[in-house]
């Protein structure tokens, strides 16, 4: 099962999709939630933190200026830029990216 949840901002679509993803992860879903926001702040709603949010944002901004290597499969890009959020959620930070080839 794949879920988006779009709209404009401030219409809450980071408190609902924390919100989707704990809920399912703690139904025993395997949940891999994905932050593609220009401002990632689902870590946030995760409960995983300011922190961890930054340290995932700065590994994407890292790719982008060509200071980190991009990985070969999406097992690489979930264990690279992702990190372990409360109740069995996966978080995977894959922003924008700025530069049109970065590598």
């Amino acid at each position: 099962m794949r879920i988006a949840v779009g709209g404009k901002g401030g219409a809450g679509k980071t408190t609902i999709a924390g919100t989707l993803a704990r809920g399912l992860a703690r139904s025993g879903h395997s949940v891999l939630a994905l932050d593609a926001d220009t401002n990632p702040m689902l870590g946030i709603s995760l409960g995983v933190g300011p922190r961890e949010t930054d340290l995932l944002v700065a590994a994407r901004q890292a790719l982008d200026a060509g200071e980190e290597e991009h990985q070969p499969s999406t097992e690489g890009l979930v264990e690279r830029f992702g990190t372990d959020a409360p109740d069995g959620v996966r978080l995977v930070v894959v922003s924008r990216i700025d530069s049109a080839d970065p590598g």
